[in-house]
């Protein structure tokens, strides 16, 4: 779901979010990118090769009757291949001595001079010495890039949750007094919304139909102060000149509207007071595109007339949260109304990952798995259920069902096998066992297990259930 939207303050906005970067050397960053690059360039061996030659060049011209400058008592001419093996690492270090041992040749051709053994062998030492300390160090600096900027997305994503969950808190305590819910119950209400009336309607009905859209429209309009508006069907990329629903006074979409287009083309809410491109041709305040997970242009909400001060980037945000969380449930309609069918109590959220891990299921072999478990109902088996409950696994879904006999916990495993249900089941013996001394037998707790595959996963929860003791 894209959500992004232009704030109509555009530039308080940009002050705000505009990201500052820390430089320690201040404007000189690309002298330090050239002196220490981040990666090897492939044009570091000749640049390797040019820097010898140069300094080699400048050697010779101070004293042509030792360019190596091996009668002055250093070897000066080795901090060269020592700049090169602390910029590039060990094997350009030593591309550098060769030169070295090239010029050498080349200045001795035809002269009898014996080999200064001791120059070069310590100098390559000192080479690869040198060069060792900057391969290991540049593989840290190259690792800790890489995490900084996987930590740097991670907080990114956190203060994008952040600033809506404090948009959410504020819109909550503007709204106590007069609405009589919060908003995750509206957006519950919402979600639930498409396959409530999805379980009414005809099995008939066109795929492309969207559920309940006079109610999602209602409840649009009296969240974000809508006056006037109409939902339009979005089909190929074009929307339909027939409304699916209206609220206010009717009125005929244009569609050639500079903000239709606009909306279509950014998958974005689209407003008068955006300062993205002037808005020549529209007769509408704003256009929001009711879009799903997977990117698709269901519909288009077309608004004529709100209150002035409800023109802003806060309202318009929460509309486009709750016409994508709507999007959500009309994309997942079909697959969780099959499953509410057949287990009409079944929790909203637990129908809707099964029938998402059973189509990942047929489609790409990645197995998942349910486990039931059944409990005694009496007060050890109550205490049994709670510390099973405790130990689930972070991308399990639980489902706990009471009965007045028994009690039964149906666990949803994302991408597990066989052999990641018996790890499972193990590791909950030898937790009971540690806390109770008592393993499954002992406590009383029966296992049922199934595997997702190519069958209808509401007839395949039916029997799970119907195996754990379960009938209605």
């Amino acid at each position: 779901m894209n959500t992004a939207t232009s704030r109509p303050d555009s530039s308080a906005n940009a002050a705000a979010v505009k990201p500052r970067n820390a430089h320690p050397f201040g404007h000189l960053n690309a002298v330090r990118r050239f002196v220490a690059p981040a990666v090897t360039r492939p044009f570091a061996i000749v640049e390797t090769i040019g820097f010898m030659l140069i300094v080699c060049l400048l050697c010779w011209h101070f004293d042509p009757s030792d360019p190596l400058l091996l009668n002055t008592g250093f070897p000066w001419l080795w901090f060269a291949t020592l700049v090169v093996a602390l910029r590039y690492g060990t094997l350009l270090g030593l591309l550098a001595s060769a030169v070295l041992v090239g010029a050498w040749l080349l200045h001795t051709h035809g002269v009898d001079t014996a080999w200064p053994t001791t120059f070069f062998i310590g100098g390559l030492l000192q080479t690869i010495l040198v060069g060792h300390f900057g391969d290991i160090w540049g593989a840290r600096a190259q690792r800790a890039n890489a995490l900084n900027g996987y930590l740097n997305d991670r907080l990114v994503a956190i203060t994008n949750s952040h600033y809506l969950m404090r948009l959410s808190h504020e819109r909550l305590e503007k709204d106590l007094l007069s609405k009589p819910t919060t908003l995750r119950d509206s957006i519950t209400e919402l979600r639930r919304l498409s396959v409530a009336h999805g379980l009414e309607e005809p099995r008939t009905r066109a795929a492309g139909d969207m559920p309940g859209t006079h109610e999602l429209l209602e409840f649009v309009a009296q969240a974000c102060q809508i006056e006037v508006a109409a939902l339009f069907p979005v089909q190929g990329g074009k929307a339909g000149a027939t409304a699916l629903a209206r609220v206010g006074d009717a009125f005929e979409l244009d569609a050639h509207d500079d903000l239709v287009a606009r909306a279509l083309e950014t998958k974005s809410v689209a407003h008068l007071r955006s300062d993205e491109r002037p808005v020549v041709h529209t007769s509408l305040l704003v256009c929001a595109p009711v879009v799903a997970a997977d990117g698709d242009v269901l519909a288009l909400l077309a608004i004529r007339r709100m209150p002035f001060l409800s023109l802003n980037f806060d309202n318009l945000q929460l509309l486009l949260v709750l016409l994508g969380y709507y999007a959500d449930g009309v994309e997942h309609s079909r697959q969780v109304r099959e499953i509410l069918d057949v287990v009409p109590a079944c929790p909203y959220e637990f129908a809707l990952d099964m029938s998402r891990l059973s189509r990942l299921a047929r489609t790409a072999g990645i197995a998942s798995s349910l486990v039931a478990l059944v409990f005694p109902h009496d007060d050890a088996g109550d205490s049994f259920f709670e510390h099973v409950m405790r130990r689930r696994r972070s991308l399990d879904l639980l489902w706990p069902i009471r009965t007045e006999g028994k009690s039964v916990l149906v666990n949803l495993m994302p991408a597990t096998d066989e052999t990641g249900v018996d790890g499972y089941l193990a590791r909950i013996e030898a937790s009971l066992r540690v806390q109770f001394d008592l393993d499954l037998e002992g406590a009383r707790i029966g296992v049922h297990t199934l595997h997702l595959g190519s069958g209808a996963p509401g007839s395949a929860l039916r029997g799970l259930l119907t195996r754990s003791g379960i009938d209605g």
